[in-house]
């Protein structure tokens, strides 16, 4: 059984590519079904994000299944499928392992030990054990990439540091604060950045949000997101001189956030800190109004340290993470190999014996009458003839079992002597083995 990637993400294809891979939830399922019905496919999973599509396959014959999945993209891709080749990539067997389990752990994406990628894997994984496209390889893999993906988030920090500049706010106002609870924020502008903001502000306990914008009713549409309230902005230095937190971000090309602005508001409450955050380019507040007693400004550069040294701190993170994955695939392998190999080695004893019952039922239907001993010696010496023969092709293949290619020593020995696996037995030994293998 042949492991298999084929995907497009974020390095290798610009979004205008990614998008043409990409397959939405009914898409989704159609095209599992049409990929599980070929011939060569023994199962098959689909994962699509917005960074990336990949499309895991099993298969007994790799070529032909490598095949069908390309043809199967290409059919989808159209006229535009002779660029293909230039944006996927493929991996097979122990690196597609190794890739998925690097994909659930947040070290394959965009931003380094990101959460979400975990919750996709699992997913995908349960939209194609709902359209019956998986087999017992491919749900062994992926149930373990999740536990790769849970292991590496408790046991390394890799995600627990912001490294985006709508996470850094939080990040410095928990520093200021130490709880963001109970703190009141004005948000200027309605755009990405600011609705990323307001979206972790609320995550971390803040419920008092005030929204102003030059458009009132982009105002009203980001504070309904979140339940805040919407105020012109024509009032906004009336409400400045209500809140704990001020950030800014829109995309006007001078101050909007003046020095004697802030300098009334604060005269009004001498004693009351005010934070402002500047996370505009080109700047929105003018930068002297550090100088006012009391107040607090952090622009673009700052939050971009914070989030430096935080990047920092998950690379460092990261290097746990791997050695985690490669644990987990050492794991993983000695499962898979070991799987295979005992259904085989137990289809070669049988084979062995077959012969060897065959054999002497013609030797001694043409020798006549022989001797209870004279039987037994013969039948002795063909016994031991059929066990040492088979002996070191047994002996090296539990031995390659355990390397990252034993499977393939365990396919081509089946494939050599013709050998039929009894389905039965081959779960018996894939339960046996699960057990003490697979966490």
């Amino acid at each position: 059984m042949f492991l298999i990637v084929i995907g497009v993400n974020y390095k290798t294809a610009p979004v205008e590519i990614r998008e043409k891979f990409s397959f939405h939830e009914k898409a989704l399922k159609a095209a599992l079904k049409h990929l599980k019905s070929h011939d060569s496919i023994n199962g098959c999973v689909i994962l699509s994000t917005c960074n990336r599509t990949e499309i895991y396959v099993t298969s007994l014959d790799a070529k032909q299944g490598l095949a069908h999945v390309r043809q199967f993209l290409a059919e989808r891709l159209g006229n535009e499928a002779r660029e293909m080749d230039d944006y996927i990539y493929v991996h097979t067997l122990h690196e597609c392992v190794r890739h998925l389990f690097r994909v659930a752990a947040g070290l394959d994406s965009m931003i380094l030990g990101e959460a979400q990628i975990l919750g996709q894997v699992r997913a995908a994984y349960q939209i194609a054990r709902e359209c019956g496209t998986t087999n017992s390889v491919l749900n062994t893999v992926f149930q373990q990439a999740i536990f790769v993906g849970k292991r590496v988030r408790t046991e390394t920090r890799i995600n627990r540091s912001a490294v985006s500049i709508s996470y850094a706010v939080v990040e410095l106002g928990k520093q200021i604060f130490g709880d963001l609870h109970g703190k009141s924020v004005l948000i200027v502008g309605a755009g990405k950045m600011s609705a990323l903001s307001a979206k972790h502000l609320t995550s971390n306990g803040v419920t008092n949000i005030l929204v102003s914008n030059r458009s009132f009713d982009k105002a009203i549409i980001l504070a309904e997101q979140f339940k805040g309230k919407a105020v012109r902005f024509d009032d906004l230095t009336m409400y400045m001189g209500n809140v704990d937190v001020v950030i800014s971000c829109t995309a006007a090309s001078h101050y909007i956030i003046k020095f004697e602005d802030v300098d009334k508001v604060l005269s009004k409450r001498p004693e009351h800190q005010l934070f402002l955050f500047d996370i505009a380019v080109p700047r929105n507040i003018d930068p002297k109004v550090s100088d006012i007693p009391h107040v607090e400004l952090y622009d673009i550069d700052d939050l971009q340290n914070v989030v430096d040294k935080n990047l920092e701190k998950r690379r460092k993170e990261a290097v746990k993470a791997n050695k985690i994955v490669e644990e987990e695939i050492t794991n993983f392998f000695h499962w898979l190999n070991t799987r295979f190999v005992v259904p085989v080695i137990m289809a070669l004893k049988r084979r062995g014996e077959m012969i060897e019952h065959t054999e002497l039922e013609e030797a001694f239907n043409k020798l006549g009458e022989l001797s209870e001993h004279e039987r037994k010696v013969i039948s002795t010496l063909a016994h031991t003839i059929v066990n040492q023969l088979l002996r070191e092709p047994i002996i090296n293949l539990k031995r390659y079992a355990l390397t990252n290619h034993g499977h393939l020593y365990t396919e081509t020995l089946r494939n050599l002597f013709n050998l039929e696996i009894e389905e039965s037995k081959s779960k018996v030994a894939e339960a046996e083995l699960k057990k003490g293998n697979v966490k």
